[in-house]
């Protein structure tokens, strides 16, 4: 018996509008203890972004403009901004050696699950990691 998605992805994941701010963002995946966030628009998959994309937005030197006014241009920047639009998902009934393949050929460590076009999970590498260990033990 192949060990799948829907056994080991977590359930319910966390999401964003796509018009929600990078600060508000980033406070979520904070709060929530995650370092991915799924975006979505009317209840569809719009896109993902990570804790990495957020702190890499911080403050630069632009000619023309002052610390001050970047960081207030940046707290109003929605993460449809800044997100993978588009990213690769599978279904729950995938096998974990098939999501773990899609992960090493495009290099991402996340894949939202969808069931038809509901999100229904999300799989991470420390997930595939963790069913690895657990199916050892057996």
């Amino acid at each position: 018996m192949k060990a799948l998605v829907k056994d080991w992805m977590t359930s319910d994941p966390v999401t964003a509008p796509s018009n929600c701010t990078l600060p508000d963002a980033y406070w979520l995946m904070l709060n929530n203890k995650i370092r991915r966030l799924l975006v979505v628009e009317k209840g569809a998959l719009v896109g993902i972004v990570t804790l990495d994309d957020l702190r890499r937005t911080g403050p630069i030197r632009v000619p023309g403009f002052d610390l001050i006014h970047i960081s207030d241009v940046l707290s109003k920047l929605p993460v449809r901004q800044l997100m993978t639009k588009n990213p690769k998902a599978i279904s729950p009934a995938t096998t974990l050696s098939e999501a773990a393949q899609l992960m090493i050929e495009h290099k991402i460590s996340t894949l939202p699950v969808l069931d038809g076009n509901k999100l229904v999970g999300i799989i991470t590498e420390s997930d595939i990691f963790r069913a690895f260990v657990e199916l050892e033990k057996k």
